[in-house]
């Protein structure tokens, strides 16, 4: 593996299936009584957060001391970066504490490819701007594979929000790597100018999508995000691009339901749709520590998983 974790097109095919199986031999601990492997003991891993986020500080904060690292949290509010502070600045402060990781997560696209040329330390990109989430990708393809078995040939379909949406990009690499088919469906006004050179298929009907695919991830409509009009109102965002339960009814009997979260329940799913034994929504929270403990220990040459 690369000493970053900066985009999931960096990784081979060999990368993604080395951090999955490493994944999967520590989902075989977190199952014991006592989580805790001494395996990054001495490390210090900081969380550098310039963006609010639940799900994925608390999840590399957990993984990073479940590896026994010493962890830092930094966020922007509050800091010197709210004072005007450069990222440069911050990664020369965070090079002098001895960082062996960073974990960023910032609003412009690129700020962890910046901050891997400022330090000697691993950086993990945790989401920069509509760029890319590798690491959220890689959660989605252990959920899936736990789920389906292999990914090779499998058909999988991302709907929504795709022009502001990292978690979108990252899929697609991630998963054209490890051999899925994977189709697109959102409104025009929701695709990427650049979405012609992405290694997936383009649609925009969902219910011709839907009795085709093993597995459906449901992104949320990232309305903050949002500077104008790119859909005439909610109710008809959901009405041809929201999972329902008669929609839901059209997949194979097989398929799984998928969602990165936070869900805008009732707009791009339904409740009962989230909550029906073929959603892995839970499940992908889960699976976010496990991955990214595979990714600190992967990264920063941990000893043995035993």
């Amino acid at each position: 593996m690369n000493r970053h974790l900066i985009s999931a097109g960096d990784l081979t095919k060999d990368d993604a299936l080395l951090i999955l199986d490493t994944a999967e031999e520590l989902a075989r601990v977190s199952e014991r009584s006592i989580k805790k492997l001494p395996t990054l003991r001495g490390r210090t891993v900081v969380n550098l957060f310039f963006e609010d986020s639940t799900r994925t500080r608390i999840s590399f904060e957990a993984a990073a001391k479940r590896l026994s690292a010493d962890v830092i949290n930094f966020s922007a509010k509050g800091s010197s970066v709210s004072k005007g502070e450069s990222l440069k600045d911050t990664a020369l402060t965070l090079e002098a504490m001895g960082a062996d990781a960073v974990v960023i997560r910032h609003g412009s696209s690129g700020a962890p490819h910046r901050l891997a040329t400022w330090v000697r330390g691993s950086v993990v990109n945790a989401g920069d701007g509509t760029h890319e989430h590798p690491t959220q990708a890689l959660l989605d393809a252990f959920s899936m594979r736990r789920r389906l078995g292999g990914l090779d040939g499998r058909r999988i379909t991302i709907v929504g929000d795709v022009l502001h949406s990292r978690v979108a990009r990252s899929n697609v690499l991630l998963l054209a790597t490890l051999g899925a088919d994977v189709t697109l469906v959102a409104p025009p006004t929701l695709l990427p100018v650049s979405v012609g050179s992405w290694p997936c298929e383009v649609s925009y009907d969902l219910d011709a999508a839907l009795p085709k695919s093993d597995a459906v991830m449901m992104l949320r409509v990232q309305k903050e995000r949002m500077n104008a009009a790119y859909f005439p109102s909610e109710r008809e965002y959901s009405r041809r691009y929201g999972l329902d339960r008669d929609r839901f009814a059209k997949m194979p009997d097989e398929a799984i339901v998928m969602h990165p979260g936070p869900m805008n329940r009732g707009m791009e799913i339904a409740a009962e749709v989230a909550d029906s034994p073929r959603s892995t929504i839970v499940e992908q929270v889960a699976n976010g520590v496990t991955i990214r403990m595979a990714v600190l220990y992967l990264l920063l040459g941990g000893e043995t998983v035993a």
